[in-house]
């Protein structure tokens, strides 16, 4: 089990590679987001007891978000503000430098908080930590959907 969840990961992390140096950079961060919210679910799941602590898996889902946040900030090129059913909001580009710190501090969260996770208990509070990132950037970088 815990080297299908690492495949899984690396699989996802690998199409989303390939995807991201397509040419459609909306598709991309999309894809990615959906990749990030797999993970998430996984890791919501396991931090209240719906599945069962599994620290490769824990530490699977610190490093997909690691990695995602390792280029996730490069998909928002100047021509993909509209279009592709997008949510982003303006305020990326008018602020980049603010938006790509978020996202940097995203990568540096689940990189030093997915380092502490040993047990259940430190894993819910690492993932809590790093969570704590999407809420914030999504309220000011993310659109609502109804």
């Amino acid at each position: 089990m815990k080297r299908f969840v690492i495949a899984a990961a690396t699989l996802a992390l690998g199409t989303f590679a390939v995807t991201a140096q397509g040419a459609d950079p909306i598709a991309a961060r999309k894809e990615s987001m959906k990749t990030v919210g797999q993970q998430t679910g996984a890791g919501a799941r396991m931090a209240r007891g719906q599945a069962e602590f599994n620290l490769a898996q824990a530490r699977a889902i610190f490093a997909s978000y690691e990695q995602a946040a390792a280029t996730y900030a490069t998909l928002f090129p100047d021509n993909s503000q509209t279009g592709g059913d997008t949510a982003a909001l303006p305020a990326i580009w008018s602020n980049r430098a603010a938006f790509t710190a978020a996202v940097a501090k995203w990568g540096a969260d689940a990189r030093t908080e997915g380092a502490k996770v040993t047990d259940l208990a430190t894993f819910q509070a690492a993932f809590t930590e790093v969570t704590k990132n999407c809420g914030s950037c999504h309220e000011v970088y993310r659109a609502r959907r109804n």
